[in-house]
């Protein structure tokens, strides 16, 4: 059996379980076409609980995004794959375009931000890996993309992350910049959305910075 065939007949398993178990497709739905506005709440959640740690990590989160799916968009030019519904009969439970199934910008989204939090927060990471999971195997069962697009998803999130993680702290030129970039938009943001920062805590944050 090659490696395409063994993808199909695990796609055919795994999409089958929508007429297995129909009760789970409206959560299945959920996690394929909601699941990644869940993943935007929590950048903007956490970047607006105005802490420095998380911040940065929010910066990171986005930075690795930006280059996984970078990444993801030129495999899919060059190693283009059609949707499973475009080749085969399938259970399709959402609408979708017959573009690029090779590799899962779902999934790949959903890992590079749950994994660059789980880099920085590893108690609350673990939720959001188990929720970049779910937004994973969702695209499969409802029809959409085969178990080695999601997989792919996953190891470019995943490994573009910790490449970010290690590689940006160490970007001395961009990270001064970002300082500086930073500096600016919180006194903005104090203009605009006054918050009271204690003595103590302004001198946490420089003290953040400087050793940043």
């Amino acid at each position: 059996m090659t490696l395409l065939n063994f993808d199909y007949s695990l796609f055919q398993f795994i999409n089958h379980l929508a007429a297995v178990y129909p009760s789970l497709n409206a959560v299945m739905r959920f996690f394929a076409q909601q699941g990644e506005y869940v993943f935007y709440a929590g950048i903007i959640f956490y970047w607006f609980t105005r802490k420095e740690q998380n911040r940065w990590m929010v910066i990171q989160s986005l930075t690795a995004a930006c280059v996984a799916l970078g990444i993801s968009g030129l495999l899919g030019d060059f190693l283009y794959r059609d949707r499973p519904f475009v080749a085969h009969h399938v259970i399709q439970l959402i609408p979708h375009a017959t573009n690029a199934s090779f590799p899962s910008d779902h999934a790949t989204g959903a890992f590079v931000i749950a994994a660059s939090i789980w880099f920085c927060r590893k108690r609350e990471g673990w939720a959001w890996l188990a929720l970049a999971l779910g937004v994973a195997f969702s695209r499969v069962w409802v029809g959409v993309h085969y178990p080695g697009d999601v997989l792919t998803g996953i190891l470019l999130g995943v490994f573009t992350a910790k490449a970010i993680h290690i590689w940006l702290p160490k970007w001395r030129m961009g990270t001064r910049f970002l300082h500086q970039g930073m500096i600016l938009y919180e006194r903005l943001e104090q203009r605009i959305l006054p918050l009271h920062r204690t003595r103590s805590n302004q001198q946490a944050s420089v003290a953040t910075r400087e050793k940043q």
